[in-house]
C-alpha cells in the first residue's frame, strides 16, 4: 500500500495543521483530497495507507459528514486522535473592508463557532458553505466569496489577508481529528485508551437505549462520545456512534462489547486508540444492586412487604 496519508483539502486547512503533528507523517506523502469522503474512499480503494479527518468539536459534537462515512461502506478503523484548539480568522482580498462584505464561507462545522460574531458583525452577510475552510479561502481568492472564516495561516497560502483575527464564540474551542486506516489489530493499550463503536438495535422498543447503554453503566465504563444517526431506513431507524473509556483489550470493555454483541442487530467495531488528553480511564465500580444476592433480598422483601412483615 502506498505510504501516504489522504487528508480533507486543499492544502491550509485545520486537518493538514493537527495531521502534521503526528510524527508518522513527516515519513508519508501527505495528499489533500476534496472532501471526507474522498479520502476515506483513497484508504478502502487502497490508494492511501490512511485518512485523516474531522470526527468531533467541542462546541457542536460529532460531525456527522465523518461519522455518516465510518457508519456505512466497507469497514474502516480509527488509529490516532488529534486535538486541536480552534480560533478562525476573517480572510479577504487585499483592500477588502468589512463594509464591503456581503458573502462569507467556510465549512459547515464553522458556522456555529463564528455564529455570534458574525451577528454582531456582519448581520447582513450571506453564508455559503464550502468542502472545507481552506477551500472557501480558494473560492474569495477567485472572486466567489467576499470573506472565509479559516486559519490565519491559510491567509498567505491564497494570497489572502486577515482582516479580523481570534475569532472564536467559545473559548478554548478544540477539534477532533482521527487518523483512519482499513482494519487491522488494535494497538497495545496504554492506560489511556478510548474504544469507538456503532450500535444498530434489533427494534425499536422502550428501553431500546437504555439497554445499549447499561452494558457499559452495569460494568463501570464511561462514555465520551453518544450520538444518534439515522439508517436511511425510514423516519424513527437509527444507529448510535459510541466512543467509551479504555481497550478492547481491559476485561470490562471486552465484556460489554460481548454483551452488546448478543442484545444488537449489529456491532460495528471502530477500534481502541490511544487518546489524545493522555488522560487514563477512571474505573468506577459496578452500579450497586446488579448482584445475585441483591436481588434474592430484594426480592424477599417485597414478598414480606406483599405478607405485611415488613
Amino acid at each position: 500500500m502506498p505510504a501516504s496519508y489522504a487528508y480533507l483539502g486543499p492544502e491550509g486547512t485545520f486537518t493538514e495543521v493537527a495531521l502534521r503533528t503526528l510524527p508518522e507523517a513527516a515519513t508519508r506523502e501527505l495528499i489533500p483530497y476534496v472532501s471526507v469522503q474522498s479520502a476515506l474512499d483513497a484508504v478502502r480503494a487502497g490508494e492511501a495507507e490512511a485518512a485523516f479527518v474531522p470526527i468531533e468539536n467541542s462546541v457542536e459534537g460529532g460531525i456527522t459528514t465523518t461519522l455518516d462515512e465510518l457508519v456505512a461502506g466497507a469497514p474502516l478503523m480509527i488509529y490516532r486522535e488529534v486535538l486541536l484548539s480552534i480560533t478562525f480568522a476573517l480572510l479577504v482580498r487585499p483592500g477588502t473592508k468589512l463594509s464591503d462584505i456581503k458573502t462569507v464561507s467556510a465549512h459547515p462545522a464553522a458556522q456555529p463557532q463564528v455564529r455570534n460574531w458574525l451577528r454582531k458583525h456582519l448581520p447582513d452577510a450571506h453564508w455559503e458553505s464550502a468542502a472545507s475552510n481552506a477551500d472557501a479561502a480558494r473560492l474569495v481568492q477567485e472572486g466567489q466569496y467576499d470573506a472565509a472564516f479559516a486559519g490565519e495561516f491559510a491567509a498567505a497560502r491564497y494570497g489572502l489577508e486577515a482582516l479580523e483575527t481570534g475569532i472564536h464564540d467559545a473559548e478554548n474551542a478544540q477539534t477532533r481529528f482521527v487518523l483512519v486506516g482499513r482494519p487491522a489489530r488494535p494497538a497495545a493499550p496504554t492506560g489511556a485508551d478510548k474504544t469507538s463503536v456503532v450500535l444498530w438495535q434489533r427494534d425499536d422498543h422502550p428501553g431500546g437505549l437504555r439497554d445499549l447503554l447499561g452494558e457499559f453503566a452495569t460494568r463501570g465504563i464511561n462514555l465520551m462520545l453518544l450520538q444518534s444517526r439515522p439508517t436511511g431506513a425510514g423516519i424513527g431507524n437509527y444507529c448510535f456512534c459510541i466512543d467509551a473509556e479504555g481497550h478492547i483489550s481491559d476485561r470490562r470493555v471486552a465484556e460489554a462489547l460481548m454483551g452488546l454483541k448478543r442484545i444488537c442487530l449489529q456491532v460495528r467495531y471502530l477500534g481502541s486508540y490511544p487518546r489524545a488528553d493522555v488522560q487514563p480511564a477512571e474505573v468506577r465500580p459496578p452500579r450497586l444492586g446488579t448482584s445475585d444476592e441483591e436481588f434474592v433480598a430484594a426480592a424477599d422483601w417485597v414478598a414480606r412487604c406483599q405478607d405485611g412483615r415488613f
